[in-house]
Formats: C-alpha cells, structure tokens, sequence
C-alpha cells in the first residue's frame, strides 16, 4: 500500500468515525434538548447534509443554545474536513496522475541491447558511453520512485525487479547483446543467477566490490567480473610508478612501432611553467598531441597558448622512442625516491591496492590509516594536521588520498597544501561531480571511481567495436570513414568540424603514421581517431 492509498483509507475511516460520532451526539441533543425525538437514519442524514453543505432539511431552526452551538460545531466541523481532504487526498492524486511513470516493459523489437540492473554513478559513464556508439540499452530499476526520475531525465529505463525473471524478460534479456549487474555483491550475484535462468547464453558483466568475492559471481555465471577499487588503485599508483624512471610504462599500441600513451607532467619538470607552443614538445620529440588533460578537464585539440603544470596530462601518439623522450621531459629533475617520500593516505581496498603497486615497482611510502592495521605506519585522521605532519607529509614528495569520502578528501587537499606548498597530490574521488572541487582544493591530479569503472564496463561490453579507452573523458578508435574517400586531410579539415585528430591510418595492413595535409584517404581506409565522445559521435555523423 503507498503512501496514497494509506492517508486515504485513514482519512475515510476517521470521517466515517466523527459523522457516526456527530449522528449519535445530534439524535440525543434533539430528544433531551429540543423535545424532537429523530430516528437514527434521519439524524445521519442531517449529519451528512450539514458535513457536504448540501442543505438541513426540516430540522432549521433550533430553538435551544445548545443545539445552536451544537449545529454550529458540526459547521465548522464539515468544512475543515473538506479542506483537508484537498491538500490530503485531492492534490497528491492530481499529481500522481499529472507526474511521468517510467515503463514496466519495453519495446517488442528492441535488440542488441545493453541490460543495465540498477543505476549508479559508473552507471551513469556507461550509459554515456553506450549512447557515444549509439548502442542501445535499458536500465532496470527496482525503486520506483528512482525509475520515474530517471524516465523524467531521458534516460531508457524500466520500472523492475531484475532479480525477477519476469524483470528480466519485461527488459527483454534473450535478446539483449548483454548485461550488467551493478549493485551490492549480494544482489549482483542474484541478478546473474536469474539472467542464467532467463538465458542460458546471455553475456553478463558483474561488479565486485569486494575482491575476496569475485570467486563467487563467477561461481553464480558471471562471463566477467571487474574490481572498480582495485582498477582505480592501479590508475592512482601508475601516476608515481611512471616518475620512477623513463620507461613508458602502459602505452596503447597502434603498429608495430606506433604507440599512444596517457603522460603526466610532474612538478620539477622543466615542462612546468611553459606552453605548449614554446615547450618544444614537437620540434625535440616528434610526438603529436593529441589531446591534454587540464585539472581534469579534457581539451582535443589543446590550445598552443595552454599553460602546462603539475596537473597536466598529455595525450600524445608516436614512436616507442619518441615517446621515451618526451618521457624524460615531463619526469622532475629529481627523480630518486627515498623512504618517506611517497605518503598513502587512506589504507582500504584502493590504498592496498596502490601500496601493492608501489611495493613492485620499488617505491618507498609511508601509510596513514584511520585505524591501526598491518602495515600502517601511523594511525591517525587524514584531516589533522599534526597526524599528516606525523606521517611526514610536510617533507613528501608525493602523497596520494585514498579516501572513501570525498568530503574528507577535500579537507584533506586543503591541510596537505597548507603543510606542503610543493608537495605532488594524487586524489581519489568517489563521484564525478566532485573533481573540480578537489581540483579547487589544491590537488594536481585527481581520478573518479564512477568514470573509471564506467569507462571499464564501456570497454568491456564494445571489445567486439575495437574501443580503446583511456581513463577519463576521451576515446581513440578505429573506424572506417568511407565518407571521407577521395579527399585529403587537409581539406577535410577534421579537427575544426569534429575536434577529434587522425592519429594513423590503416591500409592493406600497413600502419601510416607520418600524416600530412596532402595524405589522401581512399574508401577501405580505417581510421584511428582520438577526442572526446562527443567529438567521435561527430565524426561518425559527419563522416562515417
């Protein structure tokens, strides 16, 4: 019963209770009172009539005060009723029917679609995703109250329960290309049984929060299970592990002597201070860049007059050796890394996993954890000064927030800075929308849970699409661009119209890397293009 339904059996109920009261009250006030006996049915019937204004029948006048003030109560009585069951009873239920309801089914023909069960914030980078390579889905969302939002905010979404078989067949499950479980570790393992039981052969995507539990959404038929914490972990420590030395480190490869790779300019770099017209990036290495990274915000092309610093991230595309050399660029002068150096702030799931990082690329640090657990070294709040001062965050060279709120990880930037002006700070942030601010509070390089492991699941259902992720806010595929065929790049001025850059193409096997204005682009070409999802969705309307 909803909230509806409730008020509305008790307001009828307690109506019915004061006109039975009242009846009662004006058959005896009428006997002893007024010496006019009534029968029962005849004082309810006065009773009703005065509660719904409809008039008092032969009873008017009253020759007693009593029964004057009487009549006079159930007046007032009547009309405060009536007015109360409007705000009650009348408006919800204009509203309710006025209000937008997301669906219980969709479409009969819908296919090859993406079944999301539940949304949350990496829900929300998937589906961003999935609509960048126009690939539909549905997202089925147990709550209703959730599920009209949703439907009210253009989203596809149905109004289920997805660890229901009927759930999943509403969501059309047999023919779906796939489906994602996104809630609890619990539930998310429900899901998959149920999809099993739905579909035999359906692929399905679970998320872990807890790694100890992964062995067991594989146990319930889980074709993948992805680690959000533990991928986001990997991504923080590689911004340190990277500065240890000049080797590249991950790097996406196009051809056999054709990289892209994700750099970080650290503070001491000489990069540090410049633009990127006068940093002669392009004349000392030959690298093309791609895109850059500036306090989180992704620009493709990047402006010649950017101002690079310690929370740049350049995108960038060329030769193992060429990037090695840009590599040395970005590293600090100063590049040993002696004990204490390295601060982890927060010793959960992404601390651990991050300490294990820089434990195997042989980095020294330190762990700060709220609790006292193995291998903590001080115990103590990431919002105190003197327990950051403890941890020897006021001489660090790096320090690293893992923590679970972000509320505490702004603080903390906020402390950390105060403490060391010069000090590298690599946060963690659990909602999208909170990067700026942490950027705000002073951090150089700041990564989200939600659009990590959003981008994870993106990468993972389109593998069959050759979708090649990095991890925030830009994609470089491969497309053909059949489009384009008979004209050169220059006068398809791609970048100006799209934003995205041509990187490479592939021809008959071969890899062209070595792209001027005057390469021609004949039909059978694929292309592989770098920017932002909006900017690719762009080049595939314009030249796909």
């Amino acid at each position: 019963m909803d909230t509806w339904q409730r008020r509305t059996l008790l307001y009828v109920v307690g109506l019915v209770g004061v006109i039975v009261a009242y009846t009662f009250a004006y058959d005896y006030g009428m006997t002893v009172f007024e010496n006019r006996p009534r029968e029962f049915l005849h004082s309810l019937q006065v009773v009703v009539e005065t509660f719904t204004t409809t008039g008092y029948g032969s009873d008017a006048p009253w020759d007693t005060d009593v029964m004057r003030v009487f009549v006079i109560l159930m007046d007032v009585t009547g009309v405060v009723l009536i007015f109360l069951a409007l705000p009650v009873l009348l408006f919800p239920l204009f509203e309710e029917a006025m209000e937008t309801t997301a669906p219980t089914t969709v479409e009969d023909d819908l296919s090859g679609h993406i079944v999301i069960c539940t949304f949350t914030p990496r829900g929300e980078t998937l589906v961003t995703e999935l609509e960048s390579w126009d690939v539909d889905y549905v997202v089925v969302e147990p709550d209703r109250e959730t599920a009209n939002d949703l439907y009210d905010e253009g989203y596809n979404v149905i109004h289920a329960d997805p660890q229901s078989v009927e759930g999943l067949e509403h969501a059309r499950l047999s023919s779906a290309r796939a489906l994602v479980a996104d809630d609890s570790d619990q539930v998310n393992t429900s899901i998959v049984l149920t999809a099993r039981e739905v579909d035999e052969d359906v692929r399905t995507i679970s998320v872990v929060e807890e790694p100890d539990r992964e062995r067991y959404h594989e146990l319930a038929g889980a074709d993948v299970v992805l680690s959000p914490r533990g991928i986001l972990g990997r991504s923080l420590a590689g911004k340190v592990t990277t500065g240890v030395s000049a080797t590249l480190g991950d790097s996406i490869e196009l051809g056999e002597d054709f990289d892209i790779a994700e750099l970080p300019i650290h503070r001491g770099s000489d990069l540090v201070g410049t633009t990127l017209a006068d940093s002669g990036i392009r004349e000392g290495t030959g690298v093309n860049v791609i895109g850059a990274w500036f306090r989180g915000q992704f620009q493709s092309p990047p402006s010649p007059d950017a101002e690079l610093d310690g929370s740049t991230v350049l995108l960038v595309s060329g030769t193992e050796s060429q990037l090695e050399q840009l590599k040395t660029m970005t590293l600090s002068n100063v590049r040993q890394y002696r004990t204490g150096e390295t601060v982890v702030v927060g010793y959960g799931e992404v601390g651990q996993t991050i300490c294990g990082e820089l434990t195997a690329a042989g980095v020294p640090y330190t762990i700060l954890d709220r609790q006292e657990k193995a291998n903590v070294d001080v115990v103590g709040d990431a919002t105190e000064p003197e327990d950051l001062r403890r941890v020897g965050v006021d001489e660090a060279r790096t320090v690293i927030l893992a923590l679970s709120k972000d509320t505490d990880t702004e603080f903390a930037t906020l402390v950390v800075r105060d403490l060391n002006p010069d000090v590298e700070i690599i946060a963690r942030a659990e909602g999208t929308e909170n990067v700026q601010k942490i950027y705000r509070a002073g951090a150089d390089y700041v990564l989200s849970l939600a659009t990590v492991s959003g981008r994870m699941l993106a990468s993972t259902i389109l593998r069959e699409e050759d979708v090649i992720s990095m991890d925030q806010q830009v994609e470089v595929v491969r497309t053909t661009a059949d489009g384009l065929a008979g004209t050169t790049l220059g006068e398809a001025d791609i970048r100006s119209r799209t934003g995205c850059t041509v990187i490479a193409v592939e021809r008959n096997g071969d890899v062209l890397t070595e792209l001027g204005p005057d390469v021609d682009i004949r039909r059978g070409d694929e292309l592989v293009v770098a920017g932002t999802d909006e900017g690719v969705t762009r080049f595939r309307e314009l030249f796909g």
